[in-house]
């Protein structure tokens, strides 16, 4: 089985050629240091990940960089969903040549902070919808507590393929408290053009490892969207645990899992919704 992480930032030191943004307390614990592709290569290694998706973090702006890199150094072992200034003009010529960069399969797009929080409702980037349909991007899609927009846009362009990210889990919460949403959540799994991703989780529980509250709701996910729209993935540089006990979870503490559906949700689901090939 091809173990496929959906998400993970890479992003190099802070430095006057290449600042960071300012600290929030949403990026705040990622700023000690670099986590670059040799990290993330030792970090893989370890914990037994064959494959990871870049998601460039925020705060080295709007660079794709150093993943295009990553991907050049190690053809098949790293894929990226960019990221794109989708209140700029120029953007909008980008669309259609998107995918022929190195590793590129579709754009990640959060929709958390200012000025973004309000561009899914405000007309702002209602051009990007008909454009990237057009050009076969995959979207994932962060958009915590606030799913309504999004059942819009899926519905509307059905030929879309949408991931909602970090199972739309509201920001600051934990356990029982995270989840209050999961039956909106559910609804989306009507649309055959949205899944879903099981990233971070672990952030999101006041327990130690299994992390036992969580199971629940990632069934009543699974019962939904079943195994091949909910994507596993870590959010490595925020977890409060190893890599390998974040994949474990899945693996070894989810009974109800069959080899069959492990095989999806660790990596072939997310590889063929996005349009990268596995390997033999």
């Amino acid at each position: 089985m091809k173990i496929v992480d959906s998400q993970v930032h890479m992003w190099g030191p802070n430095t006057p050629e290449r600042p960071w943004a300012p600290a929030t307390p949403d990026n705040k614990p990622h700023r000690e240091r670099a986590f670059g592709r040799e990290d993330l290569l030792a970090e893989m290694k370890a914990a037994g990940v064959d494959r990871v998706i870049i998601v460039p973090p925020g705060w080295e702006g709007l660079r794709n960089d150093l993943a295009i890199e990553a991907v050049r150094l190690h053809p098949g072992r790293f894929a990226i969903m960019g990221r794109l200034a989708l209140d700029k003009p120029e953007s909008r010529g980008k669309i259609a040549t998107w995918k022929q960069q190195p590793g590129m399969l579709g754009v990640r797009l959060p929709f958390y902070l200012e000025p973004s929080r309000t561009w899914l409702s405000d007309g702002t980037i209602d051009w990007f919808w008909p454009a990237a349909e057009k050009a076969g991007l995959g979207v994932m899609i962060y958009t915590p507590g606030n799913l309504p927009p999004v059942k819009k846009i899926a519905e509307q362009y059905p030929a879309l393929k949408l991931i909602i990210d970090h199972m739309a889990i509201p920001r600051g919460t934990k356990d029982d408290a995270a989840f209050g949403h999961v039956g909106e959540l559910c609804e989306f799994a009507r649309l055959p053009n949205v899944a879903v991703k099981a990233t971070a989780l672990p952030c999101y529980s006041n327990e130690p490892y299994p992390h036992r509250k969580l199971h629940p709701y990632i069934k009543r996910a699974y019962d939904a969207f079943g195994p091949k729209r909910l994507f596993w993935g870590s959010d490595l540089t925020r977890l409060p645990c190893s890599y390998s006990l974040c994949k474990t979870m899945f693996t070894e503490e989810m009974k109800w899992l069959s080899s069959t559906d492990l095989e999806w949700i660790m990596g072939r689901g997310v590889c063929e919704w996005l349009g990268w090939p596995m390997e033999k």
